[in-house]
């Protein structure tokens, strides 16, 4: 998004990813509490920052479905243009999530990420990204605030 005169944060260019962190699937493939609320804090970045890729990792299916690809369809079922959205479907791990989104990225051309995770869960998922060698410019957790289960509608 270009503003002649105005410098935006790197929060808000195509240059930032905001990445997701998965969560497990329930045995039937549907999204859990805990994913809902780390996608919907994904969902908020989104709408904020319209000009940043986002990227959904996560792999473990359960009944045919990745955590990325259940995530991904939300985003879009909730408005976020499909094009913006990468999905990562192959980490089984927090370690995963950062060695491949660094890939990801790369191959996107983002230079830096707003990481969303769970608060329990930020300090080891910051140090896995920044050893994949990924900046991250800020952090994002759901915990803050309460939400509901179900922000926008039924989990899917």
């Amino acid at each position: 998004m270009d503003l002649p005169g105005v410098n935006l944060p790197a929060l808000f260019t195509p240059d930032t990813a905001i990445v997701v962190l998965g969560y497990g699937l329930t045995p039937e493939g549907e999204m859990r509490p805990e994913l809902m609320a780390r996608l919907y804090a994904g969902y908020v970045s989104a709408l904020l920052s319209p000009a940043a890729p986002v990227i959904v990792t996560g792999g473990n299916p359960q009944n045919g479905v990745t955590e990325a690809d259940a995530m991904a369809d939300w985003l879009v079922d909730h408005g976020i243009d499909r094009a913006r959205i990468h999905t990562e479907t192959k980490a089984n791990s927090t370690v995963q999530n950062a060695a491949f989104s660094a890939q990801l990225m790369d191959a996107i051309g983002a230079h830096a990420a707003i990481l969303i995770t769970s608060a329990d869960h930020i300090a080891r998922a910051l140090n896995n990204f920044r050893a994949a060698g990924i900046s991250v410019v800020a952090t994002m957790t759901p915990d803050a605030a309460p939400l509901s289960a179900e922000p926008f509608g039924p989990v899917r």
